[in-house]
């Protein structure tokens, strides 16, 4: 029985409870989700394993979960990235966010989510118990496809990508402006 860790809106830790009484009951709950870019600055798109108690078959970022209780935000990151898509990266953390989705099941997800980035170019060996296909997409097609085929994209997706998309474009507009000062 796997537990997850109950938090208030400042992500403080008020209790534990079990995962899918947490997602039955819609309590706010501590999670993460992973984004992976290669180095042509292209995402990388995993499509959940077909039989996932929730959002099957969708197309989400290269992994999400829930730390167990005790366990640092960012081990947990690093530990599912790699039970996940069989690979390990360096990861930062570049914001949070918090989100409530209903599901036709009757489960909620109402989590606190904390993003980290990471840049891998490597051999990808996803698990297919979570996985069942990934590529990776430019952000411009990942946009597109969204504002056109949105019922294909995970509730948490929907709303992480376009401020994973503006932290980027920052990100690269802070590059650039510190280029142009040396």
């Amino acid at each position: 029985m796997t537990e997850v860790v109950l938090v208030n809106e400042a992500d403080e830790q008020i209790g534990t409870m079990e995962k899918m009484a947490a997602h039955r009951n819609a309590v706010l709950h501590r999670a993460f989700s992973v984004f992976i870019f290669n180095s042509k600055g292209e995402m990388l798109l995993q499509q959940r394993a077909l039989k996932k108690y929730h959002s099957g078959g969708l197309w989400t970022n290269a992994c999400c979960s829930h730390p167990l209780p005790g366990e640092e935000t960012g081990a947990a990151a690093r530990r599912r990235l790699a039970e996940e898509m069989g690979f390990q990266t360096p990861l930062k953390k570049v914001f949070d966010f918090v989100y409530r989705s209903e599901f036709d099941n009757g489960l909620t997800e109402h989590e606190y989510d904390h993003v980290y980035t990471g840049i891998f170019d490597g051999p990808i060996y996803p698990n297919g118990e979570e996985v069942h296909d990934y590529c990776y997409k430019r952000m411009d097609e990942i946009a597109s496809s969204l504002n056109s085929h949105a019922q294909k994209y995970t509730a948490w997706f929907r709303i992480a990508f376009p401020l994973v998309r503006k932290w980027a474009e920052e990100e690269e507009l802070a590059k650039q402006q510190l280029q142009t000062r040396v």
